[in-house]
């Protein structure tokens, strides 16, 4: 799940080490136009449908905040 959110971001939003960031939101590496794109790629890659109340920095700020919303998602929807 990890590499597949980190190849969203490359693909969306390169040059940037999606890896090592834990602000990625709150310093602007995705920024609203970003994040409506990263949010629909998530719901096809990961077959959930991303409620507007999940789409908060927490749950965005890094990688492993998107694989836990990912996580959590899935297993509510499924």
């Amino acid at each position: 799940m990890k590499n597949q959110v980190i190849d969203i971001l490359e693909d969306i939003n390169p040059g940037v080490d999606h890896e090592a960031r834990v602000d990625l939101v709150d310093s602007r590496c995705i920024d609203s136009l970003t994040m409506i794109a990263f949010v629909a790629e998530l719901e096809d890659a990961f077959d959930v449908e991303i409620p507007p109340v999940e789409i908060v920095p927490n749950n965005f700020n890094s990688v492993e905040a998107v694989c836990s919303l990912m996580a959590r998602l899935q297993a509510e929807q499924a």
